[in-house]
């Protein structure tokens, strides 16, 4: 058994233990101020799977042993259901909000190249950021992924922009354009990472890599932002979405 410097036997185990559970309760007491019923919801999707499996337990002749298994997974569910509507929650708090398109790739994390700033932007009146067409950019193994989220005439302007830009640098890499919004051909925030990370692989890790100092090379954002307006106020609530 490992031992600290007092000959003491280290409390690690229980140290990761308990940062499990303060993680579990930090996620739902920050999901519960955006979701108030989402402890009924956690409480319901237990007591279903605990039901049905007490039964084929009491039908099988075997209700302790299919008992324990409905404790085991109706904790497993309630946690499944709290990680959705967490997710859902931090979304909502950042939908509409300049910078939110940034946030939602950002919280892709394995296997893409992401930022929140943007790539491109154009504001049609000083000052206004809620006005401004803004286009992020990703970088994964299917290619180079552009995200508008603004106006719809000006960011697929600028979406067309910087399209052109990108394949000027990186030519015969697939470049994917989206729009996030409610509208048709648009995607929803709460579903554009998960959209992005759906697409097929196109390019290998070395082409990615290569591809992505090519990007840098490009530069940041072009168009000037509003001086002391910070097109990133948008953000994503880790603690929301520690359960994924």
């Amino acid at each position: 058994m490992a031992r600290n410097k007092d000959g003491d036997a280290s409390s690690a185990p229980q140290e990761k233990k308990q940062g499990r559970l303060s993680q579990i309760r930090d996620v739902y007491r920050v999901s519960k101020q955006a979701d108030p019923l989402i402890g009924w919801f956690m409480l319901l999707s237990f007591l279903v799977v605990f039901g049905v499996l007490l039964v084929i337990g009491f039908l099988v002749k075997l209700p302790w042993i299919f008992g324990i298994f409905g404790v085991l997974f109706g904790i497993l569910a309630a946690t499944i259901i709290m990680s959705r509507r967490a997710e859902r929650a931090a979304y909502s708090q950042i939908e509409g909000q300049a910078g939110a398109a940034g946030a939602a790739l950002t919280s892709i994390r394995r296997g893409w190249y992401t930022d929140r700033e943007p790539v491109a932007a154009d504001v049609a009146r000083p000052g206004d950021i809620n006005s401004a067409a803004m286009v992020y950019r990703a970088l994964g193994r299917p290619g180079v992924v552009l995200v508008g989220e603004g106006p719809t005439a000006r960011v697929q302007k600028l979406l067309a922009t910087e399209k052109k830009r990108v394949e000027r640098v990186a030519p015969g890499v697939p470049v994917t354009t989206m729009r996030v919004g409610s509208g048709d051909n648009e995607v929803p925030l709460p579903k554009l990472a998960s959209k992005v990370q759906r697409l097929k692989p196109q390019i290998t890790k070395d082409e990615m890599a290569l591809v992505n100092k090519r990007l840098k090379a490009l530069g940041g954002l072009r168009a000037p932002l509003p001086p002391g307006v910070d097109p990133m106020r948008a953000r994503m609530d880790r603690k929301a979405l520690r359960g994924k």
